[in-house]
């Protein structure tokens, strides 16, 4: 999966007057931010910014070269926009994923507290409610039951792999 080569043909190429463009290997990963992390133009160029993992996963080093400004990164997106490239390369990015057991969809995020139950069967059945088991939270063990709690934000991007418990 080469995001680049996709990106390339409608690339501009720096020839003539102005300043040369970035790289398309430093935007190639930009329009996965906002979809990611739910942020506007202005707001990706602020995390960038700030951020070190960001800036990593786009491949930029600050030692080497500033961060895309909200105007190189608006014009990329209509760029996208223009010949239809998001779309290809968001199904290049799941093909990728799913070949490694991921996938990414929006969604809601869940947490799963636990409501604790007395383990007794000091009751009229003689018997521990079916519906409650027992379960551990770091070191400590509890028996009731998960209340799970979900937050819808819309677009928010979540990771998930088949080798995590849900």
């Amino acid at each position: 999966m080469e995001l680049a080569a996709v990106l390339e043909p409608f690339y501009p190429r720096g020839e003539g007057r102005g300043r040369p463009p970035i790289g398309v290997e430093r935007l190639r990963r930009i329009p996965f931010l906002p979809h990611g992390f739910n942020l506007s133009g202005p707001a990706v160029e602020e995390a960038l910014d700030d951020s070190r993992v960001l800036r990593r996963f786009v491949g930029i080093d600050l030692g080497r070269e500033p961060v895309p400004d909200e105007t190189t990164i608006g014009k990329f997106h209509h760029l996208l926009e223009h010949h239809h490239l998001g779309e290809r390369l968001f199904a290049l990015i799941g093909e990728s994923l799913q070949e490694n057991g991921l996938k990414v969809h929006t969604g809601t995020i869940v947490d799963a507290t636990i409501t604790s139950s007395p383990n007794s069967t000091k009751n009229r059945e003689k018997a521990r409610d079916p519906e409650m088991h027992q379960t551990r939270k770091g070191k400590q063990w509890y028996f009731g039951m998960k209340a799970h709690i979900g937050v819808d934000f819309g677009s928010l991007g979540v990771l998930t792999s088949p080798h995590t418990e849900s």
